[in-house]
Parts: C-alpha cells; sequence; structure tokens
C-alpha cells in the first residue's frame, strides 16, 4: 500500500500512525553506516538496471543498535544500501528500508526511481520467506522507502518459524532502476481525464474496487438515484457519502479523499489502517447497498448487475433419482493453483464428482448409491465478478500463503464454449454468454501484506488505464493482461556474450479479481451519466463544499501575503479557565483570529478591531505573549507606539523570535466600575507598574476560575490589595485568603506560597505573572476536603487519568473506568481495582498494558511492583493509552511469580489419549519434580510405569530431558512438552541395539518434493541384525495400521531432509552409525504415506491474509 501521510521522524514529540496493522510503506531519516556479511548478484556487467542483493546478519539477536545498515551495493549505477530497525521502528515489527547509500554527497536536485522487492528469507522453508514489493521516486527529501511493519517481531525470533538459522538473518533486495519520471509534477486529470483516491493509510484494496465499481455507469446511476435528503450528514449515510465520492470522480481535477465513506462504514482510524480483504469489502458493500436501495427506485440494481444462478445436482448412477439446488452468486470464486487459464479453472468449477465406495450418497427410498455430483450455471449476470484464490491455507505447513503461479484470462471470455458445457439444462440458451474484460484488480506483494491497484477500460475501448491510488496513468494492454498473469519473469541479457545465466524471479504482482462485461449488454453497462442525474441537493451541497474547497486552496496560495492575528481578551480567559484549561491564560487555538494583509498598519488594524469588538481605538492596549523558559506562555510587553506605526508584517517578523506564522496578542481593556461598565482608555504604565492575573480557587467545590487581573506597584506588598481580591472574589473585605504563585506545570507543577507582608519585586513577581488564591479553611474544612489547597488541586489536574479497565479475556470491551492520577503507584493501581471489583486480596490482581498500534494487550503481563507509576503502565513506545487490562488469579503475583506453569501432553500407551496438564512448581524444581507431580494426574499402565518428558517440534524430537535439568528454562510456549511411558524394550537395550527416531512423512509435488514431517514422532528400538521387514511389523503392530493401508507406506533413511528408500531386506541399524552435530533428530526412519489425520475446520473467513480482520460496515 501506499503512503498518505508524512513520515514519522525520530522526534519524541511526534505521534506516529498505528503502522503496526498495517504495511505502511514510509521513508526513514538517514544516518551512519553499519557492518554485516553481504553479497550482491547482478545479471549486468555495468552498472546493471537489476540487481540481487544478500545480506547475512551473524549474531542478529545480540544487536544492540537501533538502525543497522548494509554495506554499500551498485545497481543502474547508483548506490544503495538496507536499512533495517532491529527491534522495530516504534512498532511491535520489523522494520526495513532501501536507501540511498550516497544521497549526503549528491548535487541538488537529484532523483532516481526503483522499484523493489525487501525480503526475509526463511532457510528452513523458502516458501514462509516474507517479501513485500513496492516502488518509489527517490529524492532529497524522502532518500530511504520501506516497511515501517515489514513482519511482527515474534514471528522473527520465534524459532519454530525458522527465519533465524544460528542466529543468522538473511535479508534480500531486488532492485531495478527505471527511467525517473516527475511524480509530484504528474497531473492525472490532464494526462487522462481521470482522478484518482487517497489512501488513508491501508486503503489501496477499497480504492480499487471504488474505481472499478465507479466506472461501471449504470451502477454509478443507480447510486445517484438512491434517495436522499440535503439534511443528511455523508459520514452517517452510506448513500450519500457514496453519492458525494462518485460525484467528486466525475467532476474534480485532484485526487478524492474517501474518509467520509469510511466514517459512514462506522470505521475509525484503526479500521483505515487495517488492510481488509477486497472479496469481502466487495460482498458486504453490495449487500449493504442492496438493504439500502430496498423500497426505492433503483430496488434489485445489484441483483440486475451482478447476481448469477447456478445448480447443484446429485444425479444417481444406477437408479431414477436426481437431487438440484439452485443457489445465486455476486461473484465466483476460481481455482488458480493447479489451472493454466479462466477456462480451466471453469473446467474444474463444473467437474463431475463421484460419491461412490465409502463414499456413497443416501438417495431417500433407495439408500446407499453411486451418484454423480456436479455445478452447473442456469444464468450468468451482465457484470461477472471472477475472484481468483491466489490466497490458499496450506494445512501442512499451517499457515496461508499466496499462488504467484502463471493464470492466464482473455480478453473476451466464451461461456458458451464447446455447446455450452457450464449450462444447465433450463439454462436459457438463446442468451449469449461473451464478456468482454472491463477490469483488472491486482495485489501486489505477498501474503504478509502488499498493494492493490486497478486496470480498467472505462469506456471499453483499446485504451486501459492504471488506478492506483492518487495516480492515473494510461498503459498499453499488455500490461493489463499479460503481465497481470503472474509466474515467473526472466529479465533479458544485456550481455549475451559473458553467457551469464538467465535472472529469473517469481512476479509477486497478479491479477486476484477480474470484472467483465457481458457483451449484449455493454450499452446498457455503459451509459451516459451526467448531471440530471445527480439529485439537485447533492448538486448544491457538493458545488458549495468545492468552492470552500477553492477558498481554502487560495487562502493557502496567497497566505504568505497575509498575517493571522490572534486576539486573547478578558473574555476568553472567563471562559477557559477552570472549563478547558487550569494553567497558564489562554488557549490561543479557541480565541478570535484576523486575517489582515501584511502590508497594513497596525494602527489600521486597530480600527478594525473597534468595529469588530466595540473597542475604541483610544481604548485598546495590546501586549505581545512570550514563551519563557520554564514552558509557559504569558503576557509579556505592551506595544510601543513606534511599534502599533509599523505594519502588520514587520511587527511579526520583529515581534516573532519562533516564525511562527501567527502574531498572538493580548487586548487589555479598562471599564468603567458599575452595571453600566463601558471601556476607558488605559491608564499610563511605568516601569514600576506590573500586571498581574488572578484565579480564585473553591477547595469545597474544587473549581478554579478567571476574577480578573490588576496593576501592582513593584515595591508594594499582597497585603495592600487584598480587599480588593476580597471584592474581585466576592468575599467580605475583611476575609483572610492565601495566596500562592502559579509558576509552572511542565514537566511537574510548581505552585508556591507567596508571602503577603514580602514586596512583588521580592517575590520575583512580573508582568504576565498569575496569582492564585483561596479563602483559608478551619482544620475541619481541610481534613473535608481532598485536595484543600491550590498546588494540591493543581497537581491532582496535571495529573488526573481516566484509565477504561477491561478484562483480558475480554479485551475488547471496558469492564469500568477509574479515576486516577499518573503519580499512583503499581499498589495504588491495584488496590482501586481490587476495591472496584469486590476482591479482598489486590495481590491476586495481574495486570497487562495496552499496545496503541494493534489496539491489543501486550504480550506480557505486568509483573509485581514492575513499575513504579500508573503513567509507566500507560506508556507504549512514543504514544500514551488510557486503557489497561486485569486479571483475578488463583493465588496471590509475588507467589505466582516464583512459579513456573509448564503445559504437558501426556500420550496414554493403553488408550492412545492425549491430555494436556498445567503443572505448577517452583522456578528451582527439576524435570524430576514435574513428572512426579504428573504421575498423580494420569492413569499409568502399572504403579511402576517411568515417565520421561520430551521436547516435540514440527514432529520431530529434539531432546529428552534430563530428570535433573531445571524447569526455569524450559520453553512450552513454542516447543511441546510430551509426557509418556518409558516402554520396557528401552529398558532393556544390547550393547548393539540402537533407539533410533521415527517420523511419519510425505512430499508434495508441488512443493518440489520437499519432504514435509507430519503425525507424532516415536522412538523405537532396532536390534544389531534387524531387517526393514522385521521392523515394519513391529511398527505396524505399535500403530495399528491395517494391511492395506500399510501396503501403500513406503520407508526411508532420512538425513538432513534427503530420503533414501530402503528394500525390505536392507538391516536398519547399519544406517544409525554416524554420529553428526546436527544432532539425532535429523537421522531418522522416515514412514512415507498420505496425512489422513482430520484437519481442523477453516472457514471461508480464513481464507483470509492472516494480517486482515473481517470486513464490517456498521451502519
Amino acid at each position: 500500500m501506499t503512503v498518505i501521510a508524512a513520515p514519522p521522524e525520530e522526534d519524541d514529540d511526534m505521534l506516529v500512525p498505528p503502522q503496526d496493522f498495517n504495511d505502511v510503506i514510509e521513508p526513514m531519516e538517514v544516518v551512519g553506516q553499519g557492518e554485516g556479511v553481504a553479497t550482491v548478484e547482478n545479471q549486468h556487467v555495468d552498472d546493471p538496471q537489476t540487481g540481487k542483493f544478500t545480506w547475512n546478519i551473524e549474531n542478529f539477536s545480540k544487536l544492540s543498535l537501533r538502525k543497522h545498515y548494509s554495506e554499500t551495493f551498485t545497481v543502474g549505477g547508483y548506490k544503495w544500501r538496507v536499512l533495517l530497525f532491529p527491534k522495530g521502528n516504534n512498532v511491535d515489527h520489523l522494520s526495513v528500508y532501501l536507501d540511498v547509500a550516497d544521497s549526503a554527497q549528491l548535487p541538488y536536485g537529484w532523483s532516481r526511481f526503483a522499484h523493489f522487492t525487501l525480503a526475509v528469507v526463511n532457510p528452513y522453508d523458502p516458501k514462509l520467506t516474507v517479501k513485500k514489493d513496492t516502488q518509489h521516486h527517490f529524492n532529497v527529501r524522502e532518500s530511504d522507502w520501506g516497511f515501517t511493519s515489514f513482519m511482527p517481531l515474534p514471528d522473527l525470533y520465534d524459532p519454530s518459524r525458522g527465519f533465524l538459522m544460528n542466529d543468522t538473518l538473511i535479508v534480500e533486495a531486488d532492485v531495478n532502476v527505471r527511467k525517473v519520471v516527475d511524480y509530484w509534477a504528474y497531473d492525472s486529470k490532464k494526462e487522462t481525464g481521470y482522478v484518482g483516491l487517497k489512501n488513508q493509510g491501508a486503503t489501496c484494496y477499497m480504492n480499487s474496487l471504488l474505481q472499478t465499481l465507479y466506472h461501471l455507469p449504470y451502477f454509478r446511476k443507480a447510486v445517484y438515484h438512491m434517495p436522499t435528503t440535503e439534511n443528511d450528514v455523508p459520514s452517517n449515510s452510506i448513500p450519500l457519502a457514496l453519492q458525494s465520492l462518485f460525484y467528486k470522480i466525475q467532476y474534480s481535477d485532484t485526487s478524492i479523499a474517501t474518509k467520509d465513506l469510511t466514517k459512514s462504514f462506522g470505521w475509525d482510524t484503526y479500521d483505515s489502517f487495517m488492510q481488509h480483504d477486497v472479496q469481502e469489502l466487495n460482498r458486504v458493500l453490495c449487500e449493504k447497498l442492496e438493504d439500502k436501495m430496498k423500497g426505492t427506485a433503483v430496488e434489485g440494481t445489484i441483483q440486475q448487475l451482478f447476481e448469477g444462478h447456478h445448480m447443484n445436482y446429485i444425479e444417481c448412477i444406477n437408479v431414477d433419482y436426481k437431487s438440484t439446488r439452485k443457489e445465486s452468486f455476486y461473484d465466483l470464486q476460481l481455482d488458480v493453483k493447479g489451472c493454466k487459464d479462466v477456462y480451466e479453472s471453469f473446467d474444474k468449477y463444473v467437474e463431475v464428482e463421484r460419491l461412490e465406495g465409502e463414499n456413497k450418497y443416501h438417495a431417500e427410498q433407495f439408500g446407499l448409491q453411486d451418484a454423480k455430483k456436479g455445478v452447473l450455471f442456469i444464468d450468468f449476470p451482465p457484470v461477472l465478478q471472477l475472484q481468483l484464490k491466489r490466497f490458499e491455507y496450506d494445512f501442512m505447513r499451517d499457515t496461508m500463503v499466496k499462488i504467484n503461479d502463471r493464470y492466464e484470462f482473455p480478453l473476451q471470455l466464451d461461456l458458451d464454449r464447446e455447446n455450452g458445457k457450464y449450462l444447465s439444462p433450463d439454462a436459457d440458451r438463446s442468451v449469449r454468454n461473451l464478456y468482454t474484460l472491463h477490469s483488472v484488480l491486482v495485489h501486489s506483494g505477498g501474503v504478509h501484506g502488499g498493494h492493490y491497484y486497478a486496470f480498467i477500460r472505462p469506456t471499453l475501448s483499446d485504451q486501459w488505464f492504471k488506478f492506483d491510488d492518487e495516480r492515473v496513468t494510461k498503459e498499453e494492454p499488455k500490461r493489463a493482461l499479460e503481465e497481470q498473469y503472474g509466474g515467473e519473469e526472466e529479465l533479458p541479457q544485456t550481455n549475451p556474450g559473458f553467457n551469464n545465466t538467465p535472472f529469473k524471479f517469481t512476479k509477486y504482482s497478479n491479477a486476484y479479481m477480474l470484472v467483465y462485461i457481458r457483451e449484449a449488454d455493454k450499452d446498457k453497462i455503459v451509459c451516459n451519466v451526467d448531471e440530471k442525474d445527480i439529485a439537485e441537493h447533492l448538486q448544491v451541497r457538493l458545488k458549495k463544499e468545492q468552492e470552500e474547497k477553492e477558498r481554502k486552496r487560495k487562502e493557502k496560495a496567497e497566505a504568505h501575503l497575509y498575517t493571522i492575528i490572534k486576539v486573547g481578551r478578558d473574555e476568553d480567559l472567563q471562559n477557559q479557565i477552570g472549563k478547558d484549561i487550569h494553567f497558564d491564560l489562554v488557549d490561543h487555538e479557541k480565541v478570535r483570529s484576523f486575517r489582515i494583509q501584511k502590508q497594513t498598519l497596525f494602527t489600521q488594524f486597530k480600527e478594525e478591531i473597534a468595529k469588530e469588538l466595540g473597542v475604541p481605538v483610544e481604548c485598546q492596549r495590546f501586549w505581545l505573549w512570550a514563551k519563557r523558559q520554564n514552558h509557559t506562555y504569558r503576557p509579556n510587553r505592551p506595544l510601543t507606539e513606534q511599534e502599533e506605526a509599523q505594519t502588520v508584517g514587520h511587527l511579526k517578523e520583529a515581534s516573532n523570535k519562533a516564525h511562527n506564522a501567527e502574531l498572538k496578542l493580548f487586548l487589555e481593556v479598562q471599564r468603567t466600575p458599575g452595571a453600566e461598565s463601558v471601556p476607558m482608555p488605559p491608564p499610563i504604565k511605568t516601569k514600576e507598574d506590573v500586571l498581574l492575573f488572578f484565579k480564585l480557587y473553591d477547595p469545597l467545590k474544587e473549581e478554579l476560575r478567571y476574577v480578573g487581573r490588576s496593576y501592582v506597584k513593584a515595591s508594594g506588598r499582597p497585603a495592600d490589595i487584598l480587599e480588593r481580591l476580597n471584592e474581585m472574589a466576592g468575599f467580605p473585605p475583611n476575609e483572610e485568603i492565601q495566596l500562592y504563585e502559579e509558576i509552572k506545570f511542565e514537566p511537574n507543577v510548581m505552585c508556591e506560597h507567596i508571602e503577603k507582608k514580602s514586596t512583588f519585586k521580592a517575590s520575583q513577581l512580573e508582568d504576565g505573572d498569575i496569582i492564585c488564591y483561596q479563602r483559608a479553611l478551619t482544620r475541619e474544612q481541610e481534613l473535608a476536603s481532598r485536595y484543600p489547597d491550590v498546588p494540591s488541586f493543581l497537581e491532582y489536574v496535571r495529573n488526573r487519568q481516566i484509565v477504561h479497565f477491561r478484562r483480558l479475556d475480554k479485551p475488547k470491551d471496558d469492564e469500568f473506568c477509574l479515576e486516577l492520577s499518573k503519580q499512583h503507584t503499581y499498589d495504588d493501581v491495584v488496590e482501586k481495582v481490587a476495591e472496584e471489583i469486590k476482591l479482598e486480596d489486590a495481590s491476586k490482581i495481574r495486570l497487562t498494558s495496552h499496545n496503541c498500534y494493534s489496539q491489543q494487550p501486550k504480550p506480557q503481563p505486568i509483573k509485581y511492583r514492575g513499575v513504579e507509576r500508573l503513567s509507566d503502565m500507560l506508556v507504549h513506545y512514543n504514544q500514551t493509552s488510557d486503557i489497561l487490562y486485569f486479571e483475578t488469579l488463583d493465588l496471590p503475583l509475588p507467589e505466582l511469580q516464583g512459579l513456573k506453569t509448564l503445559k504437558v501432553a501426556f500420550h496414554n500407551a493403553k488408550t492412545e489419549e492425549v491430555s494436556v496438564h498445567n503443572i505448577r512448581l517452583p522456578k528451582q524444581s527439576t524435570v524430576g519434580d514435574v513428572v512426579n507431580e504428573l504421575k498423580g494426574k494420569v492413569e499409568l499402565s502399572s504403579p511402576k510405569a517411568e515417565l520421561r518428558i520430551l521436547e516435540v517440534f514440527y514432529h520431530k524430537i529434539y531432546k529428552i530431558f534430563p530428570l535433573s535439568e531445571k524447569i526455569e528454562n524450559i520453553n512450552d510456549q513454542y516447543w511441546t512438552l510430551r509426557a509418556e511411558e518409558v516402554p520396557d524394550e528401552e529398558k532393556e537395550l544390547g550393547p548393539q541395539d540402537r533407539l533410533i527416531h521415527v517420523y511419519h512423512f510425505t512430499r508434495d509435488a508441488s512443493q518440489n518434493y520437499m519432504v514435509q514431517n507430519f503425525g507424532e514422532p516415536f522412538f523405537l528400538v532396532v536390534r544389531e541384525n534387524e531387517t526393514l521387514t522385521e521392523v515394519k511389523q513391529r511398527i505396524q503392530k505399535k500403530l495399528v495400521i491395517s494391511d492395506e493401508e500399510f501396503s501403500k507406506w513406503k520407508f526411508a533413511f532420512l538425513s538432513l531432509g534427503r530420503p533414501e528408500y530402503l528394500q525390505d531386506g536392507d538391516v536398519v541399524a547399519a544406517r544409525f552409525q554416524k554420529r553428526d552435530t546436527y544432532g539425532a533428530w535429523e537421522h531418522y526412519l522416515g514412514l512415507e504415506h498420505a496425512d489422513c489425520a482430520p484437519k481442523r475446520s477453516h472457514t471461508t473467513n480464513q481464507n483470509r491474509h492472516n494480517f486482515e480482520k473481517p470486513v464490517k460496515i456498521y451502519n
């Protein structure tokens, strides 16, 4: 997917978007060079346009660098290097980028364009290699580009995944340098007549679908004719949001945002950064529109366009019985794997399955019968949507894989071929099912993520267009057709005389969805849509939006001619202090702002203020604000007469050291006393006069408010103005009050008591300072108040935090909310939670922090007193959360942390049943202690039976644990711990007997006949001269396999994954003589046969990439 926002720079103050639930491609800041062991393979001799770079990073898990650079390699005459963040770039994912190695030395205005693929190689199983590709225009602003969320760190470091072999990470970069096009100056509308859609973070999949639907004019017209009103709000109405989007695509000159549409779906920002499935979004969106169209003039449009019907049938062979069922479809899912093209997929779709043997069909009155089962089509829709099954679940490897095989699709599709072989007897043969290709949706990347775009022929002419988010380009037919078939591509050789090996690479960009329009219906579908099809209120609304957009654009273009002046007044302080803010005086974003031409004299601006605010020019005194060293913002000094004689632009430049675009002022207005107060000229200010601001605190109500400002003499004392302060507060003249100076609030609150008898100068009070005061409390009032004085109240306000608590087993639902302090200790927090859920022992509460990026609990809970403050619990990288998860334990957390819980699977020797037990023991316990504990929980064949515990991983036995081994370092998270009785035959081993490993395996032709282990591994004793025939008999008896089934099995000696098949007369023990550093598990007796074990069920939703979530449209 493409980037739609500025890249996250390394700035602690910057909020980074939630990148780990998507594959946002982003530039990174460039720094120095790192080390690595690398190779570069090029198929050209002189500065090749394409090159492959391999980087072997040894001791990867021990890297302490935040950033790690590869050595430099050259492709296309340019120097490149790979930038890697071993622990992630502020995310829980590995971050990988391609970087221009010499960007700092290049001349001004340099640029280069490259299409590249980054890969983390899986040496254990190359099919599991994570690859992502993208393209980028590198320049001085963006000298690197790549994937912040390349792959989850837990997957990378998980030994069972096989990415780190001997703690070495292999990173590959395939770089293809292309001719540079001026990307930034490109105008899609001018070049093609069409505009693109902006990407919200990971919405390229949605953009490609929306462009496809928009360019079906009949569909667009139906959307326009859906009833909406002028009172509807696009963000709450799917019909209006879609109408608005289509109107803008049709009439705008620049790319369009889709935020109103996703808001109308009920999506938040998180959904927009989560890549979903195009097929599913298409279905869900069409279902929603179908529902919204009911009862309107366009009811039934979705069905008319996309709905077809097929017939499922079962027909008995030997008796006259047939069962049929008619079903509708909006799209068809076609197999890619094992099919050459669309026609072969349709052949497979209607393929007849024979139900016979153990799989006979139960016909109602005839009992079990041999039968034929299949599907035939009754009718096809005018718009035929074909979803190509590029993603499949691989049961052998328990993971999703992408099928990148070559798969052809025709420009014209004839579904009447071979005398209507796909049609049912009930089909209307007078309808000609000849289709022409309208659009090709493409997925570029791997199973872990990628980018979507679409090739479309809007008018079915010979001209194709590529819609890639904001960018639309004209394309040759070959780009939309042959280049999207997938498969492998061989790059042409430019130096054939060198006899180089052709460079081949798998094409990770390929067609994912095809849209065909029936020839007989194309005039109806590709119809004319103009303004008369668009409701008047919609045109008015959208023209107003366009005018507002144009006004803002013009303002932006003319911004250099104007200055924004923000004017804070007493009224703003009264409205904001105690409500919107408590510290400082005003939020400048919420005061009156004026857009004034820079050449305007400030005296003219004062006249405008007089008109706008009703304050005569002679009654205005303006103060400049200043940001102090302690990060507070206060009025600093009045403008001088000389300054007021300058232009607004000159005044802003002269007074604005921070070079902000705005000039911030405080307007001081003196008013006559009494109810009919009117503005009066301000008093003359001398160096002795100090302007102070006053806030009043009420401890009983816990309220703070602004009560006014006043001039005091620097040599005067607070005691001199007590009556004035009491009058401002509405207190009796002699009320005893306490005074405090509000000094700062970042990073901590500083609010100090003011001595009433010291001078203001001695107390270091100056213009713009804030005095907070309150009534003096009695002892009883102090005890009754939570925050009896100003400092304690401001401390509370600074640190108060509403925390949403959720049960760990229900991580989406708030259980309750508590108002806490960021300074609360670990004990304070768990006690508050225990009190809320009425749990007597707070030490049985265990808390887990929130991951702001994935919106899930962090994998590891918070240890007992593992953090000092609540604020530490809520921080995730540079973001702060307001969510914590809790669970109630069955024993206190300190005690639990001293224990180790192991999940052990016990294999019962008599019943062959497997039972899983959680064994909880002190961390210093041994495996022998686990065995003793387990004996009390399981049924043994005899009281004297011995148990052992094995480490099983990927269907191989890697270790028999010594009884003396400490359990503290045993990892049961990735490895399976298996407990079993030690067979008697193993207790009586002769000197020449061997205990060998026996594993089940299969070899899949589609996986290059690679050995795939499955099932339960076991040990077997083989005698010195025992032949395979004798060993087979014992294995058959042990595993209880029928003769018929066992006759199909093959037996092989495997060493490091290579099988040597054995003959019945071979002596098995003779093969197991070698000793090797790889360990005994790599030398085993292999049982080759089909894996007939029942697979766990995988619903249709699991045909989705593993990084995706189900698509939901909530409104």
